[in-house]
C-alpha cells in the first residue's frame, strides 16, 4: 500500500512556458507500476499543447474548475464531476475556460515516458488555493 498526503507530493512544470503544471501522485519510477496518475493544475486561461500518444489513453476527471476538452476535431465543455477518455493516436488539447484554476485528476495508461517528462521540469510548490482544492478545506 501507498499512501500520500497533498503535503507529500512532488510537483513540476514540464516548460517554464507552460500554463499547467503537474502534482505527481503516483509513477513508474517511485511506485513500480506502469502508469502516471497526477492531479493536473492549469492557470485561468491555461492550456495544455496539443499533443498525442501512440499507445497510451489519457483519462481526465474534472476535480474542479471548467474548461474545453479539443480532440481530433471535436470540442467539448467539461466541469467539474465530468470525466473524459482520450484514446491513443488521438491529437488533443484542454483548455481552462473558467475564471479559476482546473483542476484534473488525470492517469496516462502506459505511461509512455509522460512521468520521465514530468520529472524532468522545474520544482514548484502547490499555494494556498490548491491545497484546499485537493484537500477539500475551505
Amino acid at each position: 500500500m501507498v499512501v500520500r498526503s497533498a503535503r507529500q507530493i512532488d510537483v513540476r512544470r514540464i516548460s517554464p512556458t507552460d500554463t499547467n503544471y503537474f502534482a505527481i501522485l503516483f509513477d513508474p519510477e517511485r511506485d513500480g507500476v506502469d502508469l502516471v496518475s497526477v492531479v493536473e493544475i492549469f492557470a485561468v486561461g491555461g492550456r495544455t499543447p496539443p499533443n498525442t500518444h501512440a499507445r497510451a489513453h489519457e483519462f481526465f476527471y474534472v476535480l474542479s474548475g471548467e474548461g474545453i476538452a479539443y480532440c481530433d476535431g471535436q470540442a467539448r465543455k467539461i466541469a467539474r464531476g465530468d470525466a473524459l477518455m482520450l484514446r491513443p493516436g488521438a491529437t488533443h488539447q484542454v483548455v481552462n475556460t473558467g475564471a479559476r484554476k482546473l483542476y484534473t485528476l488525470t492517469f496516462m495508461v502506459p505511461n509512455e515516458d509522460f512521468a520521465e517528462l514530468i520529472r524532468a521540469g522545474d520544482p514548484l510548490s502547490l499555494d494556498d488555493e490548491d491545497l484546499r482544492t485537493l484537500t477539500g478545506s475551505c
